[in-house]
């Protein structure tokens, strides 16, 4: 099997922490592959948040997310932050890409946890159908 492998893209939109709760702990006694999702979702509400927008309310539209991967690096443990980087990928007229970059110090050390990317949808909740990217948001995206 083809192991998957995200090319991060260059434009940086910012980074957030994120600490590992309990309830993220799976039975294997470390970071759970689910909680992976939650996490991205937490350090993507943050970014949002940076621009007074929600994904419910983001320039006059909402997101959802199409797509998901995930690419696994290294355990994570209850007590550990991890630190979450956030960068734009590709634009199309009704969706974006983002890319997360997960990692956390221990021991003094920088350990890479996981990379994962999103595909997003802006879409109109009251009307049930896509919209194009508002122009602001592309700006941010964009790095303008």
């Amino acid at each position: 099997m083809a192991r998957l492998k995200l090319e991060i893209p260059e434009k940086f939109l910012g980074m957030f922490s994120v600490p590992v709760r309990i309830s993220d702990i799976n039975y294997g006694n470390h970071l759970g592959n689910d909680a992976i999702v939650s996490i991205a979702h937490e350090a993507r509400v943050q970014l949002l948040k940076k621009f007074n927008s929600t994904e419910l309310e983001v320039f006059g539209t909402s997101l959802i997310m199409s797509e998901l991967l995930v690419e696994f690096k290294a355990e994570s443990f209850y007590g550990d932050v991890l630190q979450v980087k956030i960068y734009a990928g590709e634009i199309s007229k009704f969706s974006f890409e983002l890319f997360y970059v997960l990692s956390t110090q221990r021991d003094n050390l920088s350990i890479a946890v996981a990379n994962a990317k999103t595909g997003l949808i802006c879409f109109n909740h009251k009307k049930k159908k896509i919209e194009a990217v508002p122009e602001e948001l592309k700006k941010i995206l964009l790095g303008h």
